[in-house]
């Protein structure tokens, strides 16, 4: 989010997910989106029916690769000199939007200069992808048009995670693939309220509708609103807080919905910070992972036993509406927090139903301004809605960004090392990877029939790699990281080349995630899961 807020004026996906469907050439990059995100994987498939051009970059040989006009398989963390390779090509074969640029844009002779150290013998070298992949992807980009980029958590995850993000921009800005429909960059949230979450504050450094703590005049604003007084220092990111917990600075933690035992980076250190604290509160539909280190567990609902709003990767938001009666002693979420609230002697939180909320949220939240429960009856909006007659905004930046200058803003880059890399003592890069029958195992594991259809922790491992290591399929090895080992089935596959081999997260008996890397992103503070160098033991 850091990256697009920096560049575009908004963290949101810029496009409707109906309009890749329409869309002359995709770049799918750091995304295996039939497994994260099916539907969007649709769109992405009837518009190749209709004659799009798809270029596929990942370091695994995904389903989109089969419907593919190229697959750019770079190595794992060198998203930004594969980018920036084939941004090259572009200005090189004057195939960039020179009349956008002048118009909408800034800072791009920074960024053109910062494109010298990304010649294409060395982006070969660095990618591992062939120079002349690299010419033919720059090319179906920028003469195919609209064009429209998709990325997932293969992007963020990366000590330059928000400079991968920033790389994306850049592309999108360069070829004029910006403020229409069709096209843009198009970030896909990893759960179905991920957005709606950061929408109404739920980052360290922002108010609802990304009104900055720092702002004087927002700090103001929510003091009046709210009759209370409030910092303005941003707080810490998620991961800080593990941090923080683990050096004795935090001695309370109040998890919601979130599994750290599976989910987190490094997951023995999560694990040993929430130890630390002294007092621990785990609200979730069940008894988590997570939930078995708590003091307390206050048991919410699922959304099937709720009213309220969801709003998706498109920023679109939706009515949710209770099917069921809560099951056992369960409740609301909002229920709980304002409940607790009041115990406090917080004041504001006399809400008697979700659409209250709603209200508050649309009276000082600019971009949900028009959004009401009686208008979300007749369908979804998407934001910007900034009026009670306005139909929502389906892609944004038409007429101008919504950075200071109201201009897109190029970013010069340059290339460092993805974090941990393979040595002598750990020859082998794992990323991890998902599934398309499980997410973090909280639910799909309770469910029988998911089960059937994939019950285990798998290793992808190429065959070269296996032969060398003299593992045989299906056979149990243990892999070991600096951080810790867990015991796994191999499955010898070629969907990765050699010298990577990939795990997906969502199993308790096989917790990947004891495994990877904690090095942050300086700017967004996003663990560097998708690079952990690791080696290989026989199980006796």
């Amino acid at each position: 989010m850091a990256g697009l807020a920096t560049s575009l004026g908004s963290g949101a996906m810029t496009n409707a997910i109906s309009e890749l469907g329409g869309a002359s050439a995709i770049l799918a990059i750091g995304t295996n989106t039939t497994a994260t995100h099916p539907i969007v994987a649709l769109q992405v498939k009837d518009a190749v029916r209709k004659g799009s051009k798809l270029i596929v970059a990942n370091p695994k040989e995904i389903e989109l690769c089969q419907f593919a006009d190229i697959f750019l398989q770079h190595k794992p963390g060198t998203d930004i000199p594969l980018l920036m390779g084939m941004m090259r090509v572009i200005l090189e074969e004057e195939l960039h939007d020179k009349s956008f640029i002048e118009s909408r844009c800034e800072d791009f002779d920074a960024f053109e200069k910062s494109l010298a150290e990304f010649d294409l013998d060395t982006v070969e070298k660095t990618t591992g992808v062939p120079r002349d992949k690299i010419i033919k992807a720059a090319r179906i980009y920028a003469t195919q048009t609209p064009a429209s980029i998709i990325y997932c958590m293969g992007i963020t995850q990366h000590v330059h995670g928000t400079d991968n993000v920033l790389a994306t921009s850049n592309l999108a800005l360069l070829t004029g693939n910006m403020g229409k429909p069709s096209s843009g960059v198009n970030p896909l949230r990893g759960q179905n309220n991920v957005q709606g979450a950061c929408d109404i504050g739920s980052l360290p450094n922002v108010y609802p509708g990304y009104q900055a703590v720092t702002s004087p005049e927002a700090k103001a604003k929510f003091e009046s609103a709210w009759g209370v007084e409030l910092s303005g220092t941003p707080g810490l990111t998620h991961t800080e807080i593990f941090d923080a917990c683990h050096e004795g600075s935090i001695s309370a933690l109040y998890l919601v919905g979130e599994n750290p035992v599976l989910s987190e980076a490094n997951a023995n250190h999560a694990i040993e910070s929430m130890k630390e604290v002294d007092f621990m509160v785990v609200q979730d539909i069940f008894m988590t992972e997570t939930a078995e280190l708590a003091d307390v567990v206050l048991p919410a609902v699922t959304f099937a036993e709720k009213d309220g709003t969801f709003t998706n990767t498109e920023r679109r938001v939706q009515r949710v509406r209770k099917v069921i009666d809560p099951v056992g002693d369960s409740k609301p979420d909002w229920w709980i927090t304002c409940q607790l609230s009041k115990r406090l002697d917080g004041k504001g939180f006399d809400f008697s139903d979700p659409e209250e909320i709603m209200e508050e949220i649309s009276s000082l939240t600019p971009s949900y301004k028009g959004i009401s429960y009686a208008r979300l009856e007749k369908g979804g909006l998407q934001w910007p809605c900034p009026t009670t007659d306005h139909p929502g905004t389906p892609f944004l930046h038409a007429e101008k960004f919504g950075t200071d200058s109201g201009k897109g803003k190029f970013r010069p880059l340059t290339y460092g090392k993805p974090g941990e890399e393979p040595d002598a003592e750990y020859p082998l890069l794992l990323t991890t990877d998902r599934s398309l029958y499980h997410f973090h195992s909280t639910m799909t594991r309770r469910v029988y029939g998911l089960n059937v259809l994939k019950n285990e922790e798998l290793l992808n491992i190429h065959p070269e790699d296996a032969s060398r290591f003299g593992v045989s399929d299906g056979q149990m090895v243990r892999v070991v990281s600096r951080r810790g080992e867990v015991e796994v089935k191999a499955k010898v596959s070629d969907s990765f080349s050699p010298g990577t081999v990939s795990m997906t997260f969502h199993f308790a008996e096989t917790p990947t995630n004891v495994l990877t890397c904690c090095e942050l992103d300086p700017v967004a503070k996003t663990p560097s899961t998708k690079v952990c160098a690791v080696k290989l033991e026989k199980v006796a």
